[in-house]
C-alpha cells in the first residue's frame, strides 16, 4: 500500500488542522493505521492509532483530548483532526499502516510527511 499525507500548513497557536492520508490499493481496510510526527531536533513520536475497522483507537497521552484519529475505508483515507494546537506540535507528520502492528509498534508502510508549523 502507498500512503500520501496532506493537509499540513502554518497555523496560529490555538488553531486547528485536519490531516488526511490517502492510501492506494484494495487492502487499506485490513490495515491498522497510525500517525506519527518528527519534531525539529527530536525523535519520532507516536500520536494516534486506529484499528482496521475503526472501532479501536489509541492515543499518546500528550495529544488525547486534542487530536482525533478517524478513517473512511470507502475512501481509503485516514484522518487526524488536530485542535488547540501548540507551538510544540510543530513537526513533520507521517501516516503509517500495517496489517499487524498496533499503537507504538513498528509499521511496515509509511508515506512522505506533511509539515505542520504552529506559530505562537
Amino acid at each position: 500500500v502507498q500512503l500520501q499525507a496532506s493537509g499540513g500548513g502554518l497555523v496560529q497557536a490555538g488553531g486547528s488542522l485536519r490531516l488526511s492520508c490517502a492510501a492506494s490499493g484494495r487492502t487499506f481496510s485490513t490495515y491498522n493505521m497510525a500517525w506519527f510526527r518528527l519534531p525539529p531536533g527530536k525523535e519520532r513520536e507516536f500520536l494516534a492509532a486506529i484499528s482496521w475497522s475503526g472501532i479501536r483507537t489509541y492515543y499518546a497521552d500528550f495529544v488525547e483530548g486534542r487530536f482525533t484519529i478517524s478513517r473512511d475505508n470507502a475512501k481509503n483515507t485516514v484522518y487526524l483532526q488536530m485542535n488547540s494546537l501548540k507551538p510544540e506540535d510543530t513537526g513533520v507528520y507521517y501516516c503509517a499502516g500495517d496489517y499487524k502492528a498496533w499503537g507504538t509498534q513498528e509499521y511496515s508502510y509509511w508515506g512522505p510527511g506533511t509539515l505542520v508549523t504552529v506559530s505562537s
